[in-house]
Formats: structure tokens, C-alpha cells, sequence
């Protein structure tokens, strides 16, 4: 089988995120695709079917080192840009669309994942050291917390053992822009599902794209935003918001390709 390691939501080689990506002539077992992805250890791998009908959806699913995940952002980019951009995927969260846009960008589209207001967690305050917390919501799969500034995001150091007690699969913490053309700012922290932090989230714009909206009072059927993701290896998403559904745009880049022995 092949397999790779590619660089996405970047387009400059050790940035962005780097996931896996596994090449399957027919659907393999869980267990052998969590042990790869415990292998490979990267934030997600992707194991995507390429040797079914070519009109047809290719089979896509998504591991971190430790568990299944419903959506990733990141690790579907890579996988599309390793299969040349124009790609449908059935996965977990139903159809998901890539599209080969010009200069190796790549445009996806995903389903919103919208934040509700909640009390927050009670590991929050000591999982995040130095955030002043002024909101908190409750996504599908994350928590999101509005912190103060942009300064408070890219100083804080997570108290992980506190963190991987809150009950969701991850938290965003969010705050504006601090810099011209960034709309907002964010980094990602998943200790309940193996990854410290996440370096860019594509999923996670999902929920910040809507939850944003509001905020900057733009217009919830049609909107567009660029996130920095700004985790020690950064990242850029640039975001349209089209109601129920978020367009997700990014580019890759193939840092190393090989055979999977086992």
C-alpha cells in the first residue's frame, strides 16, 4: 500500500499540519488502521478506499494515534491533494466534496458545526493559564472559549491533565484578529483523543466560521473569513460560510512518500 506524509493548510514544506495518508485497494480492518495511525503518530491519518467504482464516493475515515474520528479537516486536503484535487469522499459525516481550485489550492466543503452557549467546564479555567474566559459554547465534538486577545492565545501553556478531563473531544480557544486580513485566531487542544495540540484544525473552522458570524455580525448565509490557526507550526484557513454548509480552502504540500510493509 501506499502511504505519505503531507503537509496541509500550507503551502511550505514542516508548517500546517501533517497527517497521514494511506492509499487501500478495499476497506482493512479498524484495528490495523488504529495501530498504523498509532504508528505513524501524526495528529490524523487518512485511509481512503481507491479501488472502488471510479463514478462513485471514495470510502474515507480518519484516526488520531488513539481513536476514530467523525471529521477532519486537515487530513481530508492531504488526501485530496495526494489523489489530485477533484475528490468525493463518503465518510462519517456524509459526502464530502474537494475541488481543484487554481494555484494548487484546494476548496472543501463541510458541514457547519454550530456552537451553543454553555456554562463552562469546570476544568477550563485551570486546563487554560492565563486566559480570561468571556464566553464559553458546546459544538458536536469540541468546546469552544472566546479568550480576551489574540496575546492570550499564543502565550498560553495548557495544564493537559486538566484539559483531557473536560468532557467533549477537544477545546478551541478563539479570540479576534490581531493582525491585518485575519478575521480571528485560535489554537486547538485534544488530549482526549491523543493530541496535545492540534497544529491546524480544519474541522474546528467549521464551528468558528458560524459561531464567528455572529460575532462580527456578518451575514450567516454568506460569509467569508480568514482564521490563523497559531500553534507553534501555524496555519492559514480561509472560510465561506454558505448556511448549513462551510467551504474550506487550503493547500498542501507532499513531503514524503512510500510503501506501508505491514
Amino acid at each position: 500500500m501506499r502511504a505519505f506524509v503531507v503537509d496541509a493548510f500550507t503551502d511550505t514544506a514542516f508548517a500546517g499540519n501533517p497527517a497521514g495518508v494511506v492509499l487501500l485497494d478495499s476497506p482493512a480492518d479498524p484495528a490495523w488502521m488504529q495501530s498504523v495511525a498509532a504508528e505513524l503518530r501524526h495528529s490524523e491519518t487518512a485511509f481512503v478506499v481507491v479501488g472502488g467504482p471510479p463514478d462513485e464516493p471514495k470510502p474515507l475515515r480518519w484516526f488520531t494515534p488513539t481513536t476514530e474520528v467523525p471529521l477532519c479537516g486537515h487530513a481530508t486536503l492531504a488526501t485530496a491533494h495526494v489523489l489530485g484535487g477533484d475528490q468525493r469522499f463518503d465518510t462519517r459525516s456524509g459526502v464530502l466534496t474537494c475541488t481543484a481550485l487554481p494555484d494548487g489550492w484546494i476548496g472543501m466543503d463541510f458541514p457547519a458545526d454550530r456552537a451553543e452557549p454553555v456554562e463552562p467546564p469546570e476544568a477550563i479555567a485551570a486546563g487554560l493559564p492565563g486566559i480570561t474566559v468571556e464566553a464559553t459554547a458546546q459544538a458536536a465534538t469540541k468546546v469552544l472559549v472566546l479568550a480576551a486577545s489574540a496575546a492570550e492565545i499564543r502565550a498560553v501553556r495548557p495544564d493537559f491533565a486538566a484539559l483531557v478531563t473536560v468532557p467533549s473531544r477537544g477545546v478551541i480557544v478563539t479570540a479576534p484578529g490581531d493582525r491585518p486580513g485575519v478575521d480571528f485566531v485560535s489554537r486547538v487542544f485534544s488530549p482526549q483523543v491523543g493530541i496535545q495540540e492540534d497544529p491546524v484544525t480544519g474541522s474546528a473552522h467549521c464551528t468558528l466560521a458560524a459561531w464567528w458570524a455572529e460575532r462580527l455580525h456578518r451575514d450567516p448565509r454568506n460569509s467569508d473569513f480568514v482564521g490563523e490557526q497559531a500553534s507553534a507550526r501555524g496555519g492559514t484557513v480561509r472560510m465561506a460560510l454558505r448556511g448549513d454548509r462551510v467551504g474550506l480552502r487550503g493547500r498542501a504540500v507532499t513531503v514524503l512518500s512510500g510503501d506501508l510493509l505491514v
